[in-house]
């Protein structure tokens, strides 16, 4: 891994962290459908202008099905129930949760596929069980009115990644951004109907659009960019790091910019979950790439 591929990687951490900081300002006042719609319509706009740039088609006729599966289950329904978390929960929490993700691809692969787990990827889904239960059974935002639900969403929506990550392995091929392009524009649809069932609570503040703005042009659509980028350069292993990143950039800007309180439990559950992150998904950390920077 280059230092330069190394730095988008600790870029799209933060970017990918800074989400839940995000939604967590925006989603009070917005409520969680006109935040999402503005983020995956924000998100397409600046998509579609670097296609066009790009001179990179979307191939609608072809794949209009397939945008549409991958931006219902890749980003409409779990940023949607990410932002009705994002009411309740902190950024912090909800960033931890969001790492469970290939925990549940792998059950979810392994269900598809009907075959038994590994040792491993058990203990390591027992790790991931245990981690959350330390942190949600601890943290102050669990007693508040709601939140069982809100941690309910905040996991079915890490599980829908976990669908839409099994999907893509069996999909047929389509480039990379044209991916994350034609799902946003799906999603963009997907997410009108709610819009009836969760109208705005209250106006918006030059702030509050700062954060829509963000999360989709910063949050989605810069971040698509350094992550296809990092899976052509470096590959999905390399580039599945990010998972693990995340969570310490969601945890560390809830802190700074939401004064959120950070205890034991906090800590010692992200490390428990990334470790049984680490474990399902079979990540090794290969540090040759630093041996060489340092003897050069």
């Amino acid at each position: 891994m280059s230092t330069a591929n190394l730095l988008r990687l600790i870029l799209l951490a933060a970017i990918w962290g800074g989400s839940f900081l995000f939604m967590r300002i925006a989603a009070p006042v917005l409520g969680p459908a006109v935040l999402i719609e503005y983020r995956v319509v924000f998100a397409s706009l600046f998509l579609l202008a670097v296609a066009l740039l790009m001179k990179k088609p979307l191939d609608l006729r072809q794949n209009w099905k397939h945008y549409l599966v991958l931006g219902f289950f890749n980003s409409a329904l779990p940023f949607l129930l990410y932002a009705y978390a994002a009411r309740t929960l902190s950024a912090s929490v909800m960033a931890v949760l969001n790492a469970t993700a290939p925990i549940w691809g792998a059950v979810i692969g392994a269900v598809w596929q009907r075959q038994m787990v590994s040792a491993r990827v058990m203990l390591g889904l027992v790790m991931g069980t245990g981690g959350v239960a330390l942190l949600v059974g601890f943290d102050h935002a669990s007693s508040r009115e709601g939140a069982g639900i809100a941690i309910a969403a905040a996991l079915f929506a890490a599980f829908n990644y976990g669908i839409a990550s099994t999907y893509a392995k069996s999909a047929k091929a389509v480039e990379p951004f044209a991916n994350a392009h034609g799902s946003m524009w799906a999603a963009s649809l997907l997410v009108l109907p709610s819009l009836a069932f969760f109208p705005q609570p209250g106006e918006p503040t030059v702030g509050i659009m700062g954060a829509a703005l963000a999360l989709g042009v910063l949050c989605s659509g810069v971040a698509y960019l350094l992550y296809y980028r990092l899976i052509r350069d470096v590959g999905p292993t390399s580039a599945l790091t990010v998972t693990f990143l995340s969570p310490l950039f969601g945890i560390l800007l809830g802190t700074v910019f939401l004064n959120e309180v950070v205890g034991w439990y906090t800590i010692a559950g992200s490390a428990i979950v990334i470790v049984g992150t680490a474990l399902v998904t079979g990540f090794k950390p290969n540090f040759s790439w630093l041996r060489k920077s340092a003897s050069a």
